[in-house]
């Protein structure tokens, strides 16, 4: 079959009616997971994970996986969507994202044009899911092919490099990037040994002969690390919000903000296909391309349209984009894919270029239902957006007892074990402990996914070259996947050592 042949069977799956229903609540939930100030798509998603499980569980295997994934990935783009309603209203953005909206999109707010800049950034979001979902279905198999020739070599170069760029672009310190990466490493490497059999860092305990549960980490570090947070800190501030008028934007509006939604789309999907870059890097990188282009860059940071139109744009750009590596190469480009990816292997699918012919229900059930999804959001945004704006006062005495609830009944629903409970609670003072101290969790979380298949895809190419590492040299893409990696971490240190002394030159 063709790709419109493949395409046209995931619209069929699609389109069954549980799928629409879970693909409408993902898509729903991730909209008030966007709009809720610090939550954002990674706990979302990862909180969500064990629901999945327990609504799916009647389901046939490959239908529980295509329905689960499709919630899930609802809720990663919907979150997107969401993220701007916060910026605009509130001056606060709802995940990292769109913190560049709030330049812009407040001051907008403020001059009563709050319904004009939500509707544009709805537009614009949806513009660019489409424009990223086309790029998809173009890439998709061509790149699926190209990964089937790897070699375990070229795979180990690749996830490395998929390690490496996250590790190199999270957090304000890629020292600490680094110890989260190896920490990640580390706990994917407790448990049997899939080859000698023999229990590693067990301690004779077990239930570590099982290894340390992805599932179990994830929500801990992300959605009871926020809850501990919120509770030991006392987060309670209280923001004025700006009221919203006219929705429908005026002619010269859209007509001002075609241009920035068109170039921050196809900047966004570039930028979401490079490991680690993500969807905050891709709205900076459009904010200041407008900028730089504009006629009058005076204006931006005053209330320019552009300046909502080309980061919404461009962030859920780089959501639909960092899809293409997960779901060909089975690569994670960022923190959220990497717990799509896990998500994926707890349904005995494996992401990467087998993907489209092991599993095409999944693969192109899920593209498809990515097309309805953003219509469904365009739909939602644009006369529900009042409504949303409502779930910002959400008080969050409310709030944090549902989180925890959903947490622990999740988790045991899933795990059945007391010990897993035990894990989760301590997993979120941890996540705690690490977000005050600046430690970046999106490459712990990278790390304990990748980590089993670096060291299944290192010894396959050891075992094929009788233990010589040469291969991993002398083979071109493997090289170059490993030259990419080291430029990838040595850049950002060279800049910042850099930036620091033309700072201790201006101040001599």
């Amino acid at each position: 079959m063709n790709t419109l042949d493949y395409l046209l069977h995931g619209f069929g799956t699609a389109l069954i009616w549980y799928n629409l229903l879970f693909a409408f609540v993902g898509v729903l939930i991730g909209t008030a997971v966007g709009v809720l100030p610090g939550i954002g798509p990674m706990s979302g998603v990862a909180l969500l994970i064990p629901v999945t499980a327990s609504i799916t569980g009647g389901l046939p295997p490959e239908q529980a996986a295509t329905s689960a994934i499709i919630l899930l990935a609802g809720v990663y783009y919907g979150a997107m969507y969401g993220g701007s309603t916060t910026s605009i209203l509130l001056n606060t953005p709802g995940e990292s994202s769109s913190v560049v909206t709030t330049l812009d999109g407040y001051q907008m707010a403020k001059k009563g044009r709050a319904g004009s800049a939500l509707s544009i950034a709805a537009i614009g979001s949806f513009v660019a899911g489409i424009v990223t979902l086309i790029a998809l279905i173009a890439l998709a198999k061509p790149l699926s092919d190209l990964a089937l020739k790897f070699g375990p070599a070229e795979y180990f170069s690749l996830m490395l490099l998929g390690l490496g760029a996250v590790s190199g672009l999270a957090g304000k310190s890629v020292t600490k990037a680094l110890i989260m990466t190896v920490s990640g490493l580390l706990l994917a490497t407790i448990g049997i040994d899939n080859v000698s059999g023999i229990g590693r860092f067990t301690f004779d305990i077990p239930w570590l002969y099982q290894g340390i549960e992805f599932l179990t980490i994830a929500v801990g570090l992300f959605a009871l690390g926020e809850v501990f947070k919120t509770i030991l800190e006392k987060d309670e501030e209280d923001t004025q919000m700006a009221k919203i008028n006219n929705l429908l934007p005026s002619k010269e509006e859209l007509k001002e903000s075609a241009g920035p939604i068109a170039r921050g789309s196809i900047l966004g999907f570039f930028i979401g296909i490079l490991p680690g870059a993500g969807a905050t890097l891709a709205s900076f990188f459009s904010y200041i391309l407008e900028k730089k282009i504009s006629k009058d860059p005076s204006k931006f940071g005053t209330g320019a349209i552009a300046g909502v139109a080309a980061p919404e744009s461009a962030n859920n750009a780089a959501s639909g984009g960092a899809m293409i590596p997960l779901l060909t190469l089975g690569i994670p480009g960022s923190g959220t894919t990497a717990i799509l990816m896990g998500a994926l292997m707890m349904y005995n699918v494996q992401p990467g270029p087998l993907l489209f012919e092991d599993h095409p229900q999944v693969a192109w059930g899920l593209i498809a239902s990515m097309f309805i999804g953003n219509i469904m959001l365009l739909i939602l945004n644009l006369p529900l957006v009042k409504v949303f704006a409502k779930i910002i006062q959400t008080p969050k005495q409310y709030l944090i007892p549902i989180i925890i609830a959903i947490s622990i009944f999740g988790v045991y629903a899933v795990q059945v074990s007391v010990y897993d409970l035990l894990l989760l609670l301590g997993c979120g003072l941890v996540g705690y402990f690490l977000n005050k101290h600046d430690y970046p969790i999106a490459p712990l979380v990278l790390g304990l996914v990748l980590g089993p298949m670096i060291e299944n895809n290192l010894r396959r190419a050891l075992t094929i070259s009788n233990g010589d590492f040469g291969p991993f040299f002398t083979r071109p893409i493997s090289l170059g996947f490993l030259i990419m990696t080291v430029l990838w971490l040595v850049i950002p240190v060279i800049m910042k050592m850099r930036g620091k002394s033309v700072v201790i030159n201006e101040e001599a």
